[in-house]
């Protein structure tokens, strides 16, 4: 099944650029929002939650405070990705944190509901 690409944007109000990229990029920043426990040697990055869940991805496109992409290894299309991406916005002195993710169709709503929770963590976790 052909997985469909979903665009979502987050406001962060009072975030700061070394606490957002850090938040993003570090195993120790995910570890706050993303995942209960992440690993990465070099560009392959592991990802667990709760005591069985487990998923490895690798990084295929980075880019200091701007955004970092990465490519589940078990997907079985090699052109989809997720990426995590930070805009600042020079009007409101705020940044935008923006997800692309390519999803199952029928899963989009849980997908979209997912990266709620997780974007409202970050923001809870940081004080965004």
């Amino acid at each position: 099944m052909i997985k469909e690409k979903i665009h979502l944007e987050y406001l962060l109000k009072g975030a700061t650029k070394n606490l957002l990229w850090s938040s993003i990029s570090t195993p120790s920043g995910l570890e706050n929002w993303f995942a209960d426990k992440v690993f990465s040697n070099d560009k392959i990055v592991e990802f667990h939650w709760g005591k069985v869940e487990t998923r490895i991805a690798e990084i295929i496109a980075i880019r200091s405070y701007s955004y970092i992409r990465l490519r589940w290894l078990d997907d079985e299309n090699s052109r989809d990705y997720f990426e995590i991406k930070m805009n600042y916005n020079e009007l409101t002195s705020d940044f935008v944190l923006e997800i692309t993710d390519y999803v199952e169709p029928d899963e989009i709503e849980d997908m979209t509901e997912l990266w709620d929770s997780q974007v409202l963590r970050l923001k809870r976790t940081c004080g965004f």
